[in-house]
C-alpha cells in the first residue's frame, strides 16, 4: 500500500490531490459532509486550495442559473415598480393608490400564488435530478388547477378591495383610488396563477435564458406603453392597469408557446389526466409553501399598511413605498439566487449528492452577502440623487433620504434571507419554516415595530427597526437549521418523496 501510494504521489499535482481525497473518503476524513462520496458527488474538502477550486466550479454552475434568474426577477418586479414611477409623476394620490394596490391587494395575492407555485421547486427539481422527466409536466398541470382555483377565491378580495382598505384604516381617498385600480387588476391575478408554475417548471430544467429574454422584451414594451398611456394620453390609473395586465399576459403566452413548441423534450408530453390524481396531497404541499412565503411577503407589505396610520399618511406611504420599491429590486437579486440554489439543492438531493447540495449552500450565501454590501454602498453614496427618480415632493425626498441607512442595512439582511429560504424550498422544509416565520415575524417583529413606531413615537423608522429585528432573528434561525442539516438524510428523503408523487411508477413504465 505504501509503495503504491508513493508511486502515485510522484505523478503530477492533479493525481496527487485525487489520491489524497480518495484516501480521506475511505478513512472518513472528510470535514464537509458524509463519510462516503456517492457517484457524481464532490470529493471531501479538507484544504483551502480544494475549497477555492470547488468554490470557483460551483460559482460557475450557480451563476449559469442565477444570472438569468436575477435578470428575470428584476424585469418582472420592475413592471410594477415602473408603473409606480410613472404614477408618481401623475400625482401623490395616484402614487399612493398604486403603492397600496401593489403592496396590499396584489402583494397579498402575489404571496399566495408564488408560495403555492413554489411547491414545484421541490417536486420538479428533485424529479429532474432523479431523471423522472415525465413527471414535470404533470406536476405543472396539477399546480395550474390548484392556482387557478385559488385565483377565483382571491378575486373576491379584488372586487371588495375598497371597503376592505377602509376597514383596515386606510385614508378614504387612497382606499377609493386603490379599490378602483384593484378591480381593473383582476386579469393580472390569473396571469400569476399560470405564470408561477411555468417558471418553476422551466427553472427545474435550468431553462433560465428563455425566461430572461421574454421578461426583457416585456419590460421594454411595458416602459414604452406606460409612458404612452399614463402620461402622454393621460389615462392615469386606467392606463396603469391596462399596461400591467397586458405585460403579465404577454409573459405567460410567450412562455407557453416556448413549452408547447417541443423544446422541453420529455418534460412536456402534452396534457394528461394524471394531473387530476393526488390533488389533495399536492394541495397540502402547496399550502405549506404558500404559508411559508406569504408570511414573508405580507410582513413587509404590513410596513406600508402601518405607515398609512401615521400623521400625514400620503407622505409616509409614498416615502416608505419608494424604499420598499428599491428593497424589492434588491431582493429580486436575492430571489434570483434563491431560484438558483433551490434548483441546485433539489437537483443534487434528487440525484443523491448530499455533499454537493451542502457546498452549493455555502457558495450562494457568501455570494449573496457580498452582493448585498455592494448594493448598499451604491445607495448610501447616491442617497441625495435617487429619490428624484420617484417623486417631485420635497417632503417625500427628505423622508427617503432619512430612511436610506436603514434601507441599506435591510438590503444586506434580505439578500441572505431569501437564499436560505431557497434552500428550505429545495429540501422541502416549507412547513417547518412556516412556524419559524410566524414566531419571528408576527409574534416578535410586528409587535416590536408597532411599539417603537407608535408607543415610543419613532414613526416610520421605529416600525421599520422593529420589523427588521424580526427578519434578523429569522435569518439566524434559518442559518442554524441549514448548518445543522444532515444532507445525506435529506437526499434519502428526496428519493422517498419522488416515489410518493408517482415518479417511481413512471420510472418502471419507462424501464419496461
Amino acid at each position: 500500500m505504501e509503495s503504491s501510494t508513493e508511486l502515485l504521489l510522484s505523478n503530477n499535482n492533479q493525481e496527487e490531490e485525487q489520491i489524497i481525497q480518495e484516501q480521506l473518503v475511505k478513512r472518513g476524513g472528510s470535514s464537509f459532509g458524509s463519510q462516503f462520496v456517492a457517484e457524481g458527488d464532490i470529493n471531501p474538502i479538507n484544504r483551502p486550495r480544494y475549497f477555492f477550486r470547488e468554490f470557483a466550479i460551483e460559482s460557475k454552475r450557480l451563476w449559469f442559473l442565477a444570472g438569468p434568474a436575477i435578470f428575470t426577477s428584476v424585469c418582472q418586479y420592475s413592471l410594477g415598480a415602473i408603473t409606480q414611477v410613472f404614477a408618481g409623476q401623475v400625482g401623490t394620490l395616484e402614487l399612493a393608490a398604486v403603492s397600496v394596490e401593489n403592496s396590499v391587494i396584489a402583494g397579498f395575492s402575489f404571496g399566495v400564488m408564488l408560495g403555492m407555485g413554489s411547491a414545484l421547486e421541490t417536486l420538479c427539481g428533485q424529479a429532474f435530478g432523479a431523471g423522472q422527466l415525465d413527471m414535470l409536466g404533470v406536476y405543472m398541470q396539477r399546480s395550474w388547477i390548484i392556482l387557478n382555483s385559488t385565483a377565483l377565491l382571491l378575486s373576491v378580495l379584488y372586487i371588495f378591495a375598497r371597503p376592505f382598505l377602509r376597514v383596515i384604516g386606510q385614508a378614504d381617498q387612497i382606499a377609493e383610488a386603490a379599490g378602483l385600480l384593484s378591480i381593473y387588476m383582476i386579469p393580472q391575478l390569473f396571469a400569476y396563477a399560470v405564470n408561477f408554475p411555468i417558471a418553476k417548471f422551466l427553472q427545474a430544467q435550468s431553462k433560465m435564458m428563455v425566461m430572461a429574454l421574454i421578461s426583457c422584451v416585456a419590460l421594454l414594451l411595458h416602459t414604452f406603453f406606460s409612458w404612452l398611456l399614463m402620461l402622454k394620453l393621460g389615462w392615469g390609473l386606467v392606463g396603469a392597469a391596462v399596461v400591467l395586465n397586458g405585460s403579465w399576459w404577454f409573459i405567460v403566452v410567450a412562455q407557453l408557446l416556448y413549452i408547447f413548441s417541443g423544446t422541453c423534450g420529455r418534460c412536456w408530453s402534452g396534457f394528461s389526466w394524471l394531473a387530476f390524481q393526488n390533488l389533495w396531497g399536492f394541495v397540502r404541499l402547496s399550502l405549506a409553501s404558500a404559508v411559508m412565503l406569504c408570511l414573508e411577503v405580507w410582513y413587509f407589505m404590513a410596513l406600508i399598511l402601518f405607515a398609512g396610520y401615521l400623521k400625514n399618511p400620503e407622505v409616509s406611504v409614498d416615502g416608505l413605498s419608494i424604499c420598499m420599491n428599491i428593497l424589492g429590486w434588491a431582493v429580486m437579486v436575492a430571489l434570483g439566487c434563491n431560484a438558483a440554489i433551490s434548483v441546485r439543492v433539489s437537483n443534487e438531493l434528487g440525484a443523491g449528492h448530499p455533499r454537493s447540495a451542502k457546498f452549493s449552500v455555502v457558495v450562494v450565501v457568501i455570494t449573496s452577502f457580498l452582493i448585498g454590501i455592494l448594493i448598499s454602498l451604491v445607495l448610501i453614496i447616491s442617497r441625495k440623487q435617487y429619490p428624484d427618480l420617484f417623486t417631485s415632493s420635497e417632503d417625500v425626498k427628505k423622508l427617503v433620504y432619512a430612511l436610506t441607512p436603514l434601507l441599506a442595512f435591510s438590503i444586506i439582511i434580505n439578500n441572505v434571507q431569501p437564499v436560505l429560504s431557497g434552500v428550505a424550498i429545495g429540501a422541502g422544509w416549507q412547513a417547518l419554516v412556516a412556524y419559524v416565520n410566524i414566531g419571528c415575524y408576527y409574534v416578535f417583529g410586528i409587535p416590536l415595530g408597532l411599539t417603537m413606531g407608535y408607543a415610543l413615537n419613532f414613526g416610520v423608522k421605529g416600525i421599520w427597526y422593529g420589523m427588521l429585528s424580526g427578519t434578523v432573528v429569522q435569518t439566524c434561525i434559518l442559518f442554524w437549521l441549514t448548518y445543522r442539516t444532515n444532507w445525506k438524510k435529506e437526499a434519502s428523503i428526496a428519493g422517498d418523496r419522488i416515489k410518493e408523487w408517482g415518479g417511481e411508477s413512471k420510472k418502471k413504465e419507462n424501464d419496461i
